[in-house]
């Protein structure tokens, strides 16, 4: 089996994972809105796998985001039951051991974060698969494709914010909110892009490490 038949098998399972989340959901009318950005993205792992051949690296850290996604999809983000999954398997609860007083599941914690932390490495696929075809003779500088990755991937989180703010102008508040999972945070949008910019950096420190890790 060929790393492409490998990838489209792990797309594949990933969709029926997202099938099998929507069994007995809490909240169902919000679970199908959630769903929209998870079947386009994998849409989009599954033409990738064919056209852009993302790397390992790259396919891997597309497959967690959506995994991600599909968990707080089910449980519409301001509602995934960490704290209880925690207690059952420690004793204790993170909220109470944090001092937390929201959910950080929710967008503006830790899958925006992830967004930036696993959405470089594909950033940086697709654009040297971009550049490759037309500068064969010049690869991408390692420098400009990481810059590059961060700010397509800001450039989407902020896009994301914009469909927000459009869902919560034309959907119902309560409707607005299962989906936006503010949490009655205002300052929620610019948390989100800041995780996810913080994210960003974290994965190019990463593999700027790494790289230098394999050059000793």
């Amino acid at each position: 089996m060929t790393r492409i038949d490998r990838q489209k098998l792990v797309v594949l399972a990933t969709f029926l994972l997202m099938v099998v989340s929507l069994y007995k959901a809490p909240f169902p009318a919000e679970q199908w809105l959630q769903h929209i950005p998870t079947v386009a993205m994998l849409l989009g792992l599954l033409w990738s796998t064919g056209n852009a051949r993302l790397s390992s690296l790259g396919f891997a850290c597309a497959i967690s985001f959506i995994v991600l996604h599909i968990i707080g999809a089910r449980w519409t983000y301001s509602n995934v039951p960490y704290d209880a999954w925690c207690e059952s398997l420690f004793g204790r609860n993170l909220s109470d051991q944090f001092g937390w007083q929201r959910n950080h599941y929710d967008y503006d914690r830790l899958v925006h974060f992830a967004s930036g932390c696993l959405g470089v490495p594909v950033a940086f696929d697709w654009l040297k698969q971009i550049w490759g075809p037309a500068h064969s003779q010049s690869p991408l500088p390692r420098c400009w494709g990481w810059f590059l990755s961060i700010c397509i991937v800001m450039a989407v989180g902020a896009a994301y914010e914009v469909l927000e703010w459009q869902i919560a102008m034309f959907f119902s508040p309560a409707q607005a909110e299962s989906y936006n999972g503010q949490q009655g945070d205002l300052w929620d949008a610019q948390k989100d892009l800041c995780l996810a910019g913080m994210g960003s950096l974290l994965a190019v420190g990463i593999h700027g490490i790494g790289t230098e890790l394999r050059r000793a």
